[in-house]
């Protein structure tokens, strides 16, 4: 392995939510692989307007940390709900369920989290988020 991995979020890691019926709405780029990490995972997501994850989720063993890069984006933790503005960062417990939904022009937000936890860490729940 070299010394360092350099790829482009946008057009070198493949966009996931297609394979999850959840385009054009979400845009998902999983970039732990494509970029040879080792101790932890990032992912870019692009949220249309107005759209919501249609699940939440939580974890066994990883904690994360999400940060908005544009736009206004709502998460939902637990029973509360908080708004999140470009260049806020919130980080989550593993065992917090959360789930989110962008404001009006949408949002752009990575994800970060620790190395593949490997299946069965992430639990998650359709429907979670009703109003």
């Amino acid at each position: 392995m070299t010394a360092y991995t350099i790829k482009n979020l946008k057009d070198d890691v493949d966009d996931q939510a297609p394979n999850f019926g959840l385009s054009p709405d979400l845009e998902a780029r999983m970039a732990r692989v494509p970029l040879e990490l080792e101790q932890f995972g990032i992912t870019y997501q692009q949220i249309a307007p107005n759209f919501r994850i249609p699940f939440g989720h939580r974890h066994k063993n990883q904690e994360e940390i999400y940060v908005v890069v544009s736009g206004i984006l709502r998460a939902k933790l637990e029973d509360e709900v908080v708004e999140m503005k470009q260049w806020d960062a919130i980080r989550v417990r593993k065992e917090t369920m959360r789930g989110f939904e962008a404001g009006p022009e949408g949002a752009e937000m990575i994800a970060g989290g620790a190395r593949n936890t490997g299946r069965g860490d992430a639990e998650t729940v359709t429907d979670w988020w009703t109003e």
